[in-house]
């Protein structure tokens, strides 16, 4: 595991373990509900970042694995997408984006399911653009595999993220892209190996480089491409 990053997914982690009553934020000039145990994207330096790099499919269809709070799902109906699917393995974090969507008036275009990666979909469901932002801080095999709150921050053994690359091509339209949100306290070898394993090539499409108390975070939007 790599210690820089495992201490600061920790800080991270017990920030978010103060928050223990639901309570709102302002986040992308707009005020969000916030629910206990869900991860809160006013806490990091990536959300503004996310937020605006992705490319939202006007008039088209975008999916957001591990929506969360929901921030981004909302905000990608607020900017044009026609229909958007926000999927989480947390019940708080389905019930959070719902809540989101209706304070911002687009529970008719986005619709959220509570299930691992991309269980709750059929094998109809396919979109212009999949987006996640994910758990990027690698664990052991048979740690950090606990409470759901964990499962934000950590992937033992990178499974969330070969989920992700393997499923992810039966969930996309002819011509639409799969990203990832990522840094490079992640284990870009292992993803690359995953993306290999999987049939894509990735590339880094955006990258902004942050201070923090500890040093710099590079964030990086990631982009996989079928090989060949």
């Amino acid at each position: 595991m790599n210690g820089r990053a495992s201490q600061a997914a920790g800080i991270l982690l017990d920030r978010h373990r103060e928050i223990v009553e639901p309570t709102t934020f302002r986040l992308l000039g707009l005020e969000w509900d916030l629910l206990p145990g869900v991860y809160a994207p006013q806490l990091t330096q990536s959300a503004a970042l996310y937020a605006e790099w992705l490319p939202y499919p006007v008039h088209g269809s975008f999916c957001e694995v591990g929506s969360g709070c929901g921030y981004l799902a909302v905000t990608a109906a607020l900017r044009g997408c026609a229909s958007v699917t926000a999927l989480d393995v947390s019940a708080a974090a389905a019930d959070n984006t719902r809540m989101n969507a209706v304070r911002h008036g687009v529970e008719d275009r986005v619709r959220v399911a509570h299930g691992d990666m991309f269980a709750p979909l059929s094998g109809d469901d396919r979109f212009d653009l999949i987006f996640w932002n994910s758990n990027f801080v690698e664990a052991p095999v048979g740690e950090r595999e606990g409470a759901e709150l964990e499962r934000a921050f950590f992937d033992p053994g990178y499974g969330a993220h070969e989920a992700y690359l393997r499923d992810a091509p039966r969930h996309l339209q002819p011509g639409g892209r799969l990203l990832l949100g990522f840094t490079d306290l992640g284990s870009e070898e292992h993803l690359d190996e995953l993306a290999v394993r999987h049939g894509w090539t990735a590339g880094t499409v955006r990258a902004a480089r942050c201070g923090t108390a500890d040093g710099h975070i590079e964030y990086r939007l990631v982009e996989f491409r079928r090989a060949g």
